[in-house]
């Protein structure tokens, strides 16, 4: 056997369909990492979940002092129409700041570095607290108002920012899991909205302010831990700061050997790389981003065009038409974002063990069926007893489905397809099209589920079924593999076959084992 044939045996003995390109050791947990890792997703990504579901269960209240506000300082006499315009407006306002501060996230992640932009959102969140907690003593519709747009800029930043960060300070075989600690949070902080906003906690017509502005104690919990976090070396490496990466990685690392070839490797790997596109208009007109730029936008798009936001918000009416009383169906509302949380839990397991691929094709697909299911079940529960617990049957396998590769790998998707350099961009193009899908599918459910009924859930089964296609014929796996083997699959355009690529080098990897 040739010294290639024993290159390509080495690689058929790796468990990925791919090879990894770099033999490196690999460092695990140490305190610092933990740290960061637990203090930034408890300030930042909860936080955003919060704001998502902590303005649901007291609205009525909002809405009423809203009301009596408007008509108090400046006279003015809304309508039942006009007052639901105006909440409608207030909830809005949280996923159009989501939109510009999905956009501003990769400027100030470039910009101030990735660390810093945990600060930014941390400062975003604290003045949202702050209109929140003063709005209610100043009487002010437009102190609410000015929250949600603070908190709705936190949220984006955070959407762009804290996985790019998480991910680069992550050690190789820890990649994955630190990917899906910004969608955990988010799914940990709608729990947390949930529980905080019921009548029996502070979700009553007195503590309401005191509701939305309590996610300050976090804030500043999380914040004081902040002077261990590490700056990401490998943004310190490509701004031309060596020393600076070499410093962040002995805080990462067991000892300076490891933190020595780590920064080895980054040199290895800057070598190899041909991409110096940094900005958004440079990662747009470059074709050979073109293609996972299409992907990762896909993914966080079609994770808001299932239908999980839709579910989430309207599944306290929901549970009512199928006969539940709304004290029962507010509870069964936080069960299902309770087996949701569940279920997140496994994720970092499931990243670290299991490739990207399969999970994300079996949750689109699986999530398809399940929505199929339930519109057949919710358009006719009036004709069996047994359809309403299949409707929830089937709601809770949705959700079950969601999780394990619909809901966390697009979080982090950008940051195993794409280069550091234009990663930032990337990350906040497909945050983008996340918020501009979550708030067209907030706008547009509750007049499509008047027009259509049931049938609404048939346009999230068809969403699904498109992506898991789209999926299947060019996502590549990226499990244990470096950046440069996974750019070159994917940089030819629609034209690039990856998963064909890989069955070709696998055959030839055979056929020179056999010579």
């Amino acid at each position: 056997m040739n010294q290639n044939s024993e290159e390509l045996a080495n690689i058929l003995k790796d468990k990925s369909p791919y090879a990894n390109t770099l033999h490196r050791k690999t460092r695990g947990w140490n305190k610092t990492l933990l740290t960061t890792g637990l203090a930034s997703t408890i300030g930042s990504a909860i936080v955003s979940g919060y704001n998502i579901a902590v303005i649901n269960a007291p609205s009525s209240y909002m809405k009423d002092w809203a009301n009596q506000t408007l008509i108090s300082k400046y006279e003015i006499y809304l309508s039942p129409d006009g007052i639901e315009l105006l909440w409608s407006f207030i909830v809005s306002i949280f996923l159009i700041g989501g939109v510009v501060g999905s956009l501003g996230g990769s400027y100030i992640a470039d910009k101030i570095g990735r660390k810093s932009s945990y600060l930014t959102c941390v400062a975003l969140f604290l003045l949202g607290s702050l209109c929140f907690q003063f709005c209610r003593t100043l009487s002010s519709v437009e102190l609410m108002i000015l929250g949600r747009i603070f908190v709705g800029l936190g949220a984006g930043t955070t959407m762009t920012c804290l996985p790019l960060y998480l991910s680069e300070i992550a050690p190789f075989q820890l990649r994955g899991t630190f990917g899906v600690l910004c969608s955990m949070g988010f799914t940990a902080g709608c729990v947390v909205g949930q529980i905080f906003s019921l009548q029996e906690i502070l979700g009553t017509p007195e503590l309401w302010h005191y509701c939305l502005s309590f996610q300050s104690v976090f804030l500043i919990i999380c914040t004081i831990p902040y002077y261990m976090f590490p700056e990401s070396p490998k943004y310190l490496y490509f701004i031309g700061d060596q020393s600076g990466a070499l410093r962040e990685l002995r805080k990462l690392c067991d000892n300076m050997d490891m933190a020595q070839e780590e920064l080895n490797s980054m040199e290895l790997l800057n070598e190899e790389s041909n991409s110096n596109k940094t900005g958004i208009l440079s990662v747009l007109s470059d074709p050979k981003l073109f293609l996972p730029l299409v992907l990762v936008i896909c993914m966080q798009g079609g994770q808001q065009l299932s239908g999980i936001n839709a579910v989430f918000y309207y599944s306290v009416s929901f549970f009512e038409a199928i006969g539940f009383t709304k004290a029962n169906a507010e509870w069964a509302n936080l069960g299902a974002g309770c087996l949701n949380l569940f279920v997140s839990f496994f994720s970092p397991v499931l990243m670290e063990k299991v490739d990207r691929r399969p999970l994300i094709l079996l949750s689109s697909i699986g999530c398809g069926i399940f929505l199929l299911l339930l519109s057949i079940f919710y358009g006719y529960n009036y004709y069996s007893s047994s359809f309403p617990i299949l409707c929830v049957i089937a709601l809770l396998g949705y959700i079950l489905l969601y999780q394990i590769g619909l809901g966390p790998i697009p979080f982090f998707a950008a940051t195993e397809l794409f280069e550091v350099a234009p990663r930032s961009s990337a990350m906040a193009l497909a945050s983008l099209s996340s918020w501009t899908c979550n708030f067209l599918v907030g706008m547009t459910f509750p007049t499509l589920r008047k027009s259509m009924g049931a049938s609404v859930f048939l346009i999230f089964a068809v969403v699904c079924f498109a992506l898991t296609a789209l999926l299947k014929f060019y996502l590549p796996e990226t499990r244990g593999k470096d950046i440069n083997e996974i750019t070159q699959l994917v940089d030819n355009g629609f034209r690039s076959r990856p998963v064909e690529q890989k069955d070709k080098m696998l055959t030839r990897i055979n056929n020179e084992l056999s010579i």
